[in-house]
This record gives structure tokens, C-alpha cells and sequence, in this order.
């Protein structure tokens, strides 16, 4: 019985804490990147845009391969 409380008590906090952190993150912001993106041009818009992407989606995929890659390992050592 104590066991499946502290289950659910795991999981109550393991969801209060994905619907919290959402929101601190947007609350981050660099001052400077801010500023500077405002007020630079098209150009430098686009610069900054690009560079976050290129930023973001090597990690992303990396990511994604791996779980790729352990979902079909995930039974090659159970025992028959």
C-alpha cells in the first residue's frame, strides 16, 4: 500500500514539474541577444535564426537516432 502511494506521489510531481518548467523557460532571456536582434537588420535577423537552427537540430537528431536505435535493442539480450 505505502509502495503505490509513493508511486503516485512520484508521478503527481513528475507531472507538476513538466507543467512548470515550460513556463520557466520561456521566462529566460538574454538581454543582449535581445537587443541586439532588436535593433539589427533583415539580414542579421536572419543570421541569428539560422544559427540557432544550425544549433538545435544536429543535438535533436542526435537524439532522435538514438532512441531510434535503442527501440530496436531494446529485446536483444532478454532471455527466451
Amino acid at each position: 500500500m505505502m509502495k503505490q502511494a509513493v508511486r503516485i506521489f512520484a508521478r503527481a510531481a513528475a507531472l507538476v514539474a513538466a507543467l512548470v518548467v515550460p513556463g520557466l523557460t520561456y521566462a529566460q532571456n538574454c538581454a543582449l541577444c535581445y537587443t541586439q536582434a532588436a535593433g539589427a537588420g533583415s539580414r542579421m535577423i536572419q543570421a541569428l535564426k539560422s544559427g540557432i537552427a544550425i544549433l538545435v537540430i544536429p543535438p535533436m537528431l542526435i537524439c532522435i537516432g538514438l532512441s531510434v536505435l535503442a527501440y530496436r535493442k531494446r529485446n536483444q539480450f532478454n532471455e527466451e
